[in-house]
């Protein structure tokens, strides 16, 4: 039992810091099921006992479905049918063995072909096997290998990573932000398809050699078609497509529609109905662990990452997988296409790129690669020189990042604009709100205060509010809160503001479908979302909900459902699950009941419905809870937006701190309450 409750308490801080970890989430979920079966059937505990260990087994259950509330896709490895990972059963088996357990024994598994050169990825669909068996000699493609003339390695010994990054941090305002790319070329489209300008000129490139791309083009500029059409330019046939769950259909649907004559498959759980011989196939983030044994030897000539920020966390297993398979690929094929679909590739720090730029073989763990660094050694200067930052980063650039706003290629896509909608709570629930925050804001206080008083017994005293200190203590706060559940913390008081406004917020989303048409409710929590479709069925007003917990069939009928069908007038999406790559610009309103932490997510959100195809001008309502630190929050997350706009648009604005959002917002509540004290 205490294995179960620190292996439960470490996977909640996980989540909560944005490390979505399916295998530990499924081995602690089995552990504490067969846990609770065998307290049940065991007759030496009096039920006193009993009781106890089933009331400490419902805690762990409670933070498990919390756990998962925050991510909503965690709901899909507890369903029955789920397959159980290698990795948690891994997991589980320590956790038994800490416990002081007998572990479950090793499951048997099948002999794997001799293809499957990892043991610890034995799912190898029968189709796959039989179309590398039948294409046992995969030939390289050297046609496009570039010759380049030996450089001075006037950089040998130069820490380059680090400058790199800040040359687009320190952006100098102007500075381009996208490769140079050749004219459209005429080709040959399905019928009734045309392509805009600036999606024809990345497939230009293509068809010029060009075989890396950062395609960061904002959100709803056709960045699929780009990277299908780029693949057929290319012939980078088989195309592998790694993909969020949510979109897996839509990927299918998109090569039918873009690249008829090719055929595709998607990968379901072990792949079982999988084509091995499919010229793309599809695969997800969350089934990646199970399938990179066959992927890395499969010869792929191209690979596709869509919303490439997902694998920004290195230390991610979907990151670490992405990394490995880009690597065997470009092992295998002197030039594949690699394409990183993000119109986000900056959530809240610079050091997002990393991963990304890994991916696309532009740098390793420690040093930029052999293109990167001939095109740094071709400038002729280093990073002790002036002049070096805005040359490196338009080195960087020219590698392959592409970036282009909707206001200046797509001027056709109607305006867009973020309207808060301020709400009033019962006076209940406001007060219930305002003392949780006054009870955070005193323990805070209370900490500041006694760490100033160790700070005065050392002489380092500073006159009037020291905000360093605050920092501090707003820092370690966050830490605490994102390892307890329990308490008054700021994700407790934010979580609460959230529940208090659904019904709110539905009811507003309610009367603009009724008066402008349909309409996109986006929340982050499950609750919320429930409370919003109670009150759109007590009203009669028909939705499609898009949520992490629904099998892909699902999701997509009910996406089609409110796309299609002119009487469901409301899609209630899960911000997590449903905030990238669908197109539901059938609507013109989005409803934002819950903030995000970040600006990115919600304006991916937003661009669900701001996109090509769009011919209404799009709003997009934020309900702020007036009197609250919601208002503080929405104000930072604006701030935030700057960041993307300085690296990659060089807009000149000025970026602030890359310190989070949660931060800052402690931070504040701190200050005005210390503030108050001395006034």
């Amino acid at each position: 039992m205490p294995v179960l409750a620190i292996a439960v308490r470490e996977l909640e801080a996980r989540v909560r810091r944005g490390q979505i970890d399916a295998a530990r989430f499924q081995a602690v979920a089995l552990l504490a099921r067969d846990e609770r079966a065998r307290v049940k059937a065991d007759v030496s505990l009096t039920e006193a006992q009993r009781d106890t260990y089933l009331k400490r087994l419902d805690g762990i259950a409670t933070i498990l479905a919390q756990t998962a509330a925050r991510q909503p896709s965690l709901f899909l490895v507890l369903h029955e049918d789920a397959e159980i990972s290698d990795s948690a059963l891994r997991l589980k088996r320590a956790m038994q063995v800490d416990g002081g357990m007998e572990p479950d024994p090793e499951p048997v598994r099948p002999e794997t072909p001799p293809t499957a050169v990892r043991d610890q990825r034995p799912v190898v669909p029968r189709s796959v096997a039989t179309a590398q068996l039948a294409n046992p000699f995969l030939e390289p493609d050297f046609s496009a290998v570039e010759q380049r003339r030996p450089t001075a390695r006037r950089l040998a010994g130069w820490e380059l990573i680090t400058p790199l990054l800040s040359s687009f941090e320190q952006a100098v305002p102007g500075a381009s932000s996208s490769m140079e790319l050749p004219e459209p070329t005429p080709s040959r489209l399905p019928s009734g398809l045309e392509l805009m300008p600036h999606q024809a000129r990345v497939v230009a490139a293509a068809v010029h050699g060009h075989r890396t791309f950062l395609l960061a083009d904002e959100p709803g500029l056709g960045k699929t078609a780009q990277a299908l059409l780029a693949a057929e330019a290319a012939n980078a046939y088989p195309l592998l497509c790694v993909v969020p769950s949510v979109v897996k259909t839509n990927w299918a649907r998109e090569v039918a529609l873009w690249t008829p004559t090719r055929s595709v498959t998607v990968v379901q759980g072990s792949g079982d109905t999988i084509d091995g011989f499919a010229d793309v196939v599809v695969v997800n983030y969350e089934v990646l662990d199970r399938h990179v044994g066959w992927i890395t030897t499969h010869g792929f000539r191209g690979m596709v990452v869509d919303e490439a920020h997902f694998i920004k966390n290195k230390k991610s297993q979907r990151s670490q997988h992405v990394l490995e398979i880009a690597d065997r690929i470009r092992q295998r094929i002197p030039r594949p296409l690699m394409m990183a679909l993000t119109g986000t590739p900056l959530i809240n720090d610079i050091d997002d790129f990393r991963a990304i730029w890994q991916f696309l073989g532009w740098i390793d763990e420690r040093k930029p690669g052999p293109r990167l660094m001939a095109g740094l050694e071709e400038t002729g200067l280093t990073p002790a020189d002036p002049g070096f930052r805005p040359a490196a980063r338009q080195t960087v650039v020219d590698l392959g990042i592409v970036r282009r706003r909707k206001a200046d290629v797509a001027s056709d896509i109607p305006a867009r604009r973020i309207a808060d909608l301020p709400v009033e709570l019962d006076a209940a629930t406001t007060r219930a709100i305002r003392n949780a925050e006054q009870r955070l804001a005193r323990r805070l206080v209370q900490r500041y205060d006694a760490m100033a008083a160790r700070a005065e017994r050392s002489d380092k005293t500073v006159d009037g509010i020291d905000h360093e200190l605050v920092r501090r203590v707003a820092r370690r706060e966050l830490t605490e809160a994102a390892e307890s559940s329990s308490g008054e913390n700021v994700f407790a008081v934010v979580r609460r503001i959230g529940q208090a406004k659904a019904t709110l917020a539905a009811d507003y989303a309610a009367q603009l479908a009724r008066n402008a048409g349909k309409v996109v409710f986006f929340a982050k929590h499950i609750d919320v979302m429930d409370a919003a479709s109670e009150l759109f069925e007590s009203r009669g007003v028909r939705y499609a909900s898009v949520r992490g917990d629904q099998t892909p069939d699902v999701r997509q009928r009910n996406i089609d459902a409110f796309v299609n069908d002119p009487n469901v007038t409301i899609a209630v999406c899960s911000l997590t699950a449903a905030g990238v790559g669908l197109n539901l610009q059938v609507a013109s309103n989005v409803i934002l009941a819950e903030l995000s932490w970040t600006n990115a997510e919600q304006t991916q959100a937003i661009d669900r419905v701001h996109r090509i195809g769009q011919t209404e001008p799009v709003t997009a309502w934020r309900i702020i809870a007036a009197q609250t630190i919601d208002a503080k929050i929405a104000v930072l997350i604006d701030a935030k937006a700057s960041l993307a706009a300085r690296a990659l648009d060089a807009s000149g604005d000025e970026t602030v701190s890359p310190a989070d959002v949660q931060l800052e917002a402690l931070a504040g509540l701190l200050t005005e309450a210390l503030t108050d004290r001395q006034t």
